[in-house]
């Protein structure tokens, strides 16, 4: 690449977005709306649409409510003497007389602006007032003789408050002016095929359109710039990968031994889907470099099972493992369920999160610096700097989408080259897996453990409410446990929903002391208190929020009520309605929605209906909601998408993804000429760390 063209990219990643002539104070709201400090984020904001000034009308002619491009004589300037009174400017064209408007005037600035007995091209919305036409506050205006006195299509952009329009698209049209003319990073057949013009000239035409179509997020222009976001990003991720398997490490082999103890304690066998993916994990820590590897399971497909036996494998192999979840009750829920699984191992795990005593944390870190502690079961206590393990080899994550990166980070620089080992019980749709988790193997748990009993889903007004209840009345004087779970803690003037605390109060005047609550208000202590006497049966129902979403285990729990059921979403649904079911009883979820039910919502609640499969849910998700929220998420480390709208370019990921596959696996170095200029593509959209490190080995 020449150096003109290099010294404007240059530009385009390190200025400040705010462009000449535009006051200092601008430049803090302009960064605000573009999404970042550099030129580069400005080039890359996508437009939220476009005015279309092309309609050239006379006066007579102008409709109200629309924008319009007029040409006129300017005939009288009509000032105010009040503050409050607007300064009106008198136009005449062939076909009659109209006003523009002004509030809060300065005389002098507008006289000049329209000097009269000349004629001004002006646009900008009619309105109609006293039965007579007049704009206010006109959007542009120009001497007509200047034949590109301003934009006839005009691209909008999102605002902060206090940033105006006009100043916004100022600064997009400086920022894009620095793109240069730059090298294909696609395949030749890859625009050939879809009919798209290159990268520059896409944005050029998205930022500088000839019809207001042409900033649609379904045309060729912003179609091409996605895609190669997609691309950029799907590249980065494989890079990534890549570099990970050429990190130095230590193969960590189990004898078989200790694991053959645990599976003997076992009522049942593992599934199908569980032998895969241990031999896939296996497989992985056998190997001399860190595995990387991410366990998707629906809701009780037995992750946990995987874990302890990949755990077990580790200690054989004379390492320790240690388990990180993401609140206090999970991690004493997972101690609860691992422990005695690792002991029959012969194993010995502990459980350390910030709410352990003194000298109950003194022991557990005393126990891992020395070895005898074999597995560490925490919260973010894990990964603080006093917690010192004598040889960690084996990292397993829950619901990493709960820690930051520099979390994770933190955590592998406790052990030597340690095992990673990822779980979610998020099902996402297959092929937008490869979104979020492009940089990870993949093992997916598809089938459920023997012994889950099922769950019977109804879906119920709340007219019906006291049919509910007393339904709730016999399956507690049967000894059976319930979860009623809320949106809300407390009354909202907004938004008709039951509270936490008025439905508490009305299922303990039926129940009395048998009613326990929990919600995210609470102290951690007060939590697990109420939580400890719903586990051991001293209360039998349990209203919560959501906080019961992820990783509670309640094997005696039978039915879930979920009020509102409307305003939740459907992969949270399926959750909620996971935690019961768990023990040799079958389970009732009743959703409960408040009249009238929308379509889409109607569609969700049918959907829990019909089906318990949470892959077959993602998949209906996606198409009710979109892909929004999945290709959303954080957790990747990559920035947020610019060009990308999620629910129309999610189909073109796929493509993109083999695209840059393909690349990586013919060039890990980046080094050919297209190499070089998927670089480029990763350095504008801002994922340049990884080409940066391929290029340099």
């Amino acid at each position: 690449m020449s150096s003109a063209p290099a010294h404007s990219l240059a530009k385009l990643l390190a200025v400040s977005p705010a462009p000449k002539g535009v006051r200092r104070d601008m430049t803090a709201l302009i960064e605000r709306a573009a999404g970042g400090p550099l030129a580069r984020d400005l080039a890359l904001l996508a437009p939220t649409g476009a005015v279309d000034r092309r309609r050239r009308v006379t006066i007579a002619e102008a409709p109200e409510g629309e924008v319009v491009t007029l040409e006129a004589e300017v005939e009288a300037h009509l000032p105010t003497f009040s503050t409050k009174s607007p300064y009106r400017i008198r136009v005449r064209d062939e076909s009659g007389l109209m006003s523009v408007v002004y509030f809060r005037p300065r005389k002098e600035m507008l006289e000049r602006l329209w000097p009269l007995g000349q004629r001004r091209l002006f646009s900008g919305k009619i309105e109609i007032y006293n039965g007579e036409r007049q704009m206010t506050h006109p959007d542009h205006v120009a001497d007509p003789s200047y034949a590109d006195a301003f934009p006839v299509v005009e691209p909008t952009y999102p605002l902060t408050a206090g940033l105006s329009a006009r100043i916004m698209a100022r600064a997009v049209r400086a920022a894009a002016a620095l793109v240069p003319d730059l090298p294909e990073w696609l395949d030749p057949g890859t625009p050939s095929r879809h009919g798209w013009d290159g990268f520059t000239a896409s944005l050029r035409r998205l930022h500088a359109p000839a019809d207001p179509a042409d900033t649609d997020p379904s045309g060729p222009y912003r179609t091409r710039l996605a895609y190669d976001e997609l691309f950029a990003r799907q590249a980065a991720l494989r890079l990534r990968r890549a570099k990970r398997r050429g990190m130095p490490g230590r193969a960590v082999v189990g004898t078989g031994e200790r694991a053959s103890a645990l599976l003997a304690s076992l009522p049942y066998a593992p599934t199908g889907a569980q032998t895969r993916a241990l031999a896939a994990i296996a497989d992985d820590m056998a190997k001399p470099c860190p595995m990387h590897r991410l366990l998707q399971g629906d809701v009780g497909s037995g992750k946990t099972l995987v874990a302890a036996l990949a755990m077990t494998a580790a200690a054989e192999a004379g390492v320790q493992s240690a388990l990180m979840a993401p609140t206090d009750i999970l991690a004493r829920q997972h101690g609860a369920t691992l422990q005695p699984l690792l002991e029959a191992a012969g194993l010995k795990a502990a459980v350390l999160s910030g709410r352990d005593r003194a000298k109950e944390r003194k022991a557990v870190m005393a126990g891992l610096a020395d070895g005898s502690i074999d597995v560490a079961i925490g919260t973010h206590a894990l990964f603080q700097s006093d917690v010192v393990f004598n040889d960690l080899g084996l990292i397993v994550i829950d619901e990493q989408h709960r820690f930051g990166v520099s979390d994770r980070a933190r955590m592998v620089e406790k052990g030597l080259f340690p095992h990673v080992l990822v779980m979610s019980a998020t099902p996402i749709p297959r092929t937008l897996a490869l979104a979020v988790h492009g940089d990870m193997d993949l093992s997916i748990l598809d089938e459920k453990p023997p012994g889950r009993k099922p769950i019977r889903t109804v879906a119920l007004p709340l007219t019906r409410l006291p049919e509910v209840y007393d339904a709730i009345d016999r399956a507690i004087a049967t000894n059976e446990r319930a979860y009623w779970v809320c949106p809300l803690i407390e009354e909202s003037e907004a938004i008709d929903l039951a509270a936490v605390a008025d439905r508490t109060e009305a299922l303990r005047e039926r129940l009395g002391d048998l009613v326990e609550v929990v919600h995210g208000r609470m102290s951690a202590s007060a939590r697990e208190a109420a939580m400890d006497r719903f586990k051991n049966g001293a209360a039998r129902m349990l209203v919560a929020t959501t906080v019961i979403e992820v990783g509670v285990n309640v094997p005696e729990a039978t039915i879930m009520v979920i009020e509102h059921a409307e305003r939740f979403g459907l992969a949270q649904l399926h959750q909620l309605r996971g935690r019961i079911g768990r023990g040799d009883k079958p389970g009732a979820c009743l959703l409960l929605w408040k009249p009238p039910l929308g379509e889409t919502a109607k569609a969700r609640l049918d959907a829990l209906r019909r089906s318990d499969d949470g892959f077959v849910i993602a998949e209906i998700d996606y198409t009710l909601r979109g892909a929004g929220d999945v290709l959303g998420v954080r957790q990747s480390g990559l920035p947020p998408f610019r060009m990308v709208d999620p629910e129309v370019h999610a189909k073109l990921l796929i493509q993109a993804d083999q695209e840059a596959r393909l690349l990586v696996d013919r060039d890990p170095a980046l080094r050919s000429p297209r190499g070089q200029a998927a670089a480029l593509a990763m350095a504008i959209f801002g994922c340049d760390e990884a080409s940066q490190e391929a290029r340099a080995g």
